[in-house]
């Protein structure tokens, strides 16, 4: 078997009921790959869905288990692949037909490389479709005349890697429980050992998520406390600078915080929203960095408190 297809989920039925056909329907051969679903015990109805799916469809598996994390769901998806390539993406990510066979042409070619693929934002399924027909109407993250990519884009989303590899390297560090971080740190240990992230444009999948103010505020407050565990883990300054864990960052966070008036006026244009380069987008990334570095302070407060301790 090539690929192996590894998707974390909790409770994404909605979503989910779309990515399985769309990886079902790959242009490869069947018997070339296979989907598991690491599920961290879903009670809406998940289970029953992949079942009716796997009894017509033995490339499909369920893993259901109390994983506490996207990282440890990850990780019992390496223990179970049978494939000699394991490709990671979302419940809420919808593949293109040649998704599988665009991210194996580059493992077919050569050893010791990674591949991420171009990921697509959509607002809905009728967006997806849209976009999926009009290229023009696309926003890639990345050129398409990118060959290579950093670890700060290794993006677990639309990423393979050889299993052989991600067993060499332990996985996914699972004490990563909260948002964040815990793609970019395997990528990291996968540039140290010297492993070549690949860009590939042409593999394509949409990712259907829209994410809410508030709830787009809770997770950056997250990815900042996941920023200081990436960096104690490294200590690496190019953690820091890449990651803004920097003074200057925590400076102007702490002038913001004594100015209440000012973070004020920014959350309520934040929270009006607008297009992007306006004023109100603007406010909106502003906030979004402050509750990031919020999420950092707090984790700092914390590492010193329990070395008090």
């Amino acid at each position: 078997m090539d690929i192996s297809v590894v998707i974390p989920t909790y409770n994404r039925i909605d979503t989910l009921r779309h990515v399985i056909p769309s990886l079902l329907r790959q242009d490869i051969s069947p018997d070339r790959y296979e989907i598991i679903v690491a599920d961290s015990n879903s009670n809406d109805g998940t289970a029953e869905y992949l079942a009716d799916v796997a009894e017509n469809d033995e490339r499909l598996r369920h893993i259901p288990g109390p994983y506490t994390g996207r990282a440890m769901a990850r990780n019992a998806g390496i223990r179970a692949a049978r494939g000699t390539v394991v490709l990671f993406t979302d419940a809420d990510i919808i593949a293109s037909p040649d998704l599988l066979s665009r991210h194996w042409a580059h493992h077919r070619e050569r050893e010791r490389v990674a591949v991420v693929g171009m990921e697509l934002q959509v607002s809905s399924l009728k967006d997806y479709l849209h976009q999926s027909r009009n290229r023009d109407e696309r926003k890639p993250l990345h050129p398409a005349n990118r060959k290579q990519l950093s670890w700060l884009y290794f993006l677990t989303g639309n990423a393979s890697v050889r299993k052989a590899d991600l067993d060499a390297l332990g996985g996914f560090d699972e004490s990563f429980t909260g948002y964040g971080h815990e793609d970019l740190e395997l990528g990291y240990r996968l540039r140290q050992a010297g492993i070549t992230i690949v860009y590939e444009p042409d593999a394509i999948d949409y990712h259907w998520h829209p994410v809410g103010y508030d709830e787009q505020k809770g997770r950056m407050e997250l990815a900042g406390r996941s920023t200081v565990r990436f960096y104690h883990k490294h200590h690496d300054v190019r953690v820091q600078l890449n990651l803004g864990m920097t003074p200057v960052s925590l400076a102007l966070h702490g002038l913001l915080r004594h100015a209440p008036c000012v973070y004020d006026r920014l959350e309520r244009a934040g929270r009006r929203g607008g297009p992007k380069n306006s004023w109100t987008h603007i406010a909106r990334q502003i906030v979004y960095q402050y509750h990031y570095v919020s999420g950092i302070k707090r984790a700092l407060t914390s590492t010193k408190q329990q070395g008090a301790e």
